[in-house]
């Protein structure tokens, strides 16, 4: 591939500012609208691509859908995005009829103003879900932020504010790397920290890139780019109506076109894999009222099925997270949750480890130390290993711990 590789034989990326307008061509501006209550943090932001871009997008699973999904689900196959509104603090979800007129609104107002069609531009909407968007505030929102679009690094940085709920950090990053001999850039920035299960739940992603590729090589490059990092987070179980992630790509760098199967393309995905792995494990450790973020490692598996049965089953255990809270190297709660995961598993085959301790061997407990054991459980970042002793396959999870903080956070949320 040419240049300084990593250990694995990938050209060597950088770790940049700017976040979404990190990569040429894109300028975002956000601010205040009204829509959150505490009546001065952002809450509205607009991305736009100065150039015509490639576009891939997931969204969620959940059979309810806010209209913004419903909006985008049809841009994204239409493959004409050139800016994104996104707005927290509604989610504009089972708003029924109005909620999809208010959509629609929302991107004719921003198309307008930006110059461009109404099929053009991308929505996304984060918050309380059933309340009617409160379109005129969008609006004038809208009207305040376009004449502000701007490339610099300020304007990435405060992007990631503008779309954050009960976040309490801003979460965004930026690579640049090498590919047909062009330097190209790859940025992103996310928001979700409660409401995160397996196969997004509660986040909004947007994902930027100056590099030409095609559209088939990039949708292919999302999806299993998200199957490993925003499909292996948990903070509670929830999957939310809203769950979108996308990434835009306007060839701003100048590069050869990049197709599926060639150097450039393995090149572009390990960035975009690094990119969503980052952001996911962000969401994580700011998880709802978290302490500690989780690892849950689980190898030996008969089928990768098995695996990601047993990790996911580990993760969303609200005993194994608090007993994580209080620091607690209660074990036994995580063999449990493999057990009943649905994994192919004998308890007799089965290895446990925390940290770099063994607890448990083939059907018996190994007797370290609780001291020891809860000195690795009191970690900021804690590690379970389980081995199946079935086969060699494996998967991971990242999950944090469940706290009381938590439960206040949540039971206070729509009033």
């Amino acid at each position: 591939m040419g240049g300084p590789a990593d250990e694995n034989g990938y050209p060597m990326i950088e770790s940049v500012k700017g976040g979404v307008v990190a990569s040429a061509g894109f300028r975002t501006a956000s601010i205040h609208c009204g829509l959150k209550s505490d009546g001065a943090s952002r809450d509205l932001a607009v991305l736009l691509s100065d150039r015509p871009t490639q576009s891939a997008a997931m969204f969620t699973t959940n059979r309810v859908k806010s209209a913004a999904v419903r909006w985008s689900e049809k841009r994204v196959r239409e493959n004409n995005i050139r800016a994104i509104v996104v707005n927290a603090g509604n989610a504009n979800a089972c708003t029924g009829k109005r909620g999809e007129e208010d959509a629609e609104r929302t991107a004719r107002v921003a198309a307008s103003l930006l110059g461009l069609a109404p099929s053009q531009v991308f929505l996304a909407s984060t918050g309380i879900i059933g309340v009617p968007l409160p379109v005129e505030k969008i609006e004038y929102g809208l009207r305040s932020a376009v004449p502000r679009l701007s490339g610099g690094i300020e304007a990435g940085e405060a992007f990631a504010l503008a779309i954050m709920t009960t976040d309490t950090v801003p979460k965004s990053v930026a690579f640049r790397f090498q590919a047909s001999r062009k330097q190209l850039t790859l940025g992103g920035a996310t928001k979700g920290v409660g409401m995160i299960a397996p196969n997004m739940a509660t986040m909004l992603c947007f994902l930027t890139t100056d590099a030409s590729i095609s559209q088939a090589a990039l949708d292919r490059a999302l999806r299993d780019a998200v199957e490993q990092s925003f499909n292996r987070v948990t903070v509670d179980g929830h999957m939310s109506t809203n769950d979108t992630v996308v990434i835009l790509a306007n060839g701003a760098a100048g590069n050869e076109l990049i197709e599926e199967g060639t150097p450039d393309y393995a090149t572009f995905c390990h960035t975009l894999d690094i990119a969503c792995l980052s952001l996911a494990k962000m969401m994580v450790r700011d998880g709802e009222g978290a302490t500690r973020m989780i690892r849950v490692e689980v190898t030996g598996a008969l089928a990768r099925e098995d695996a990601t049965k047993a990790a996911r089953a580990v993760a969303n255990s609200p005993l194994v997270k608090a007993a994580v809270n209080g620091g607690d190297p209660n074990w036994g709660r995580i063999i449990s949750a493999a057990g009943y995961s649905g994994a192919e598993m004998e308890e007799e085959r089965a290895k446990l480890w925390i940290g770099d301790l063994l607890v448990f061997d083939t059907g018996s407990p190994t007797g370290c130390p609780k001291v020891e054991l809860a000195a690795f459980v009191q970690k900021p970042e804690v590690h379970f290993r389980i081995d199946l002793g079935m086969g060699a396959e494996s998967d991971t999870y990242w999950t944090c711990d469940l706290s009381k903080e938590y439960v206040s956070i949540n039971a206070d949320y729509h009033t």
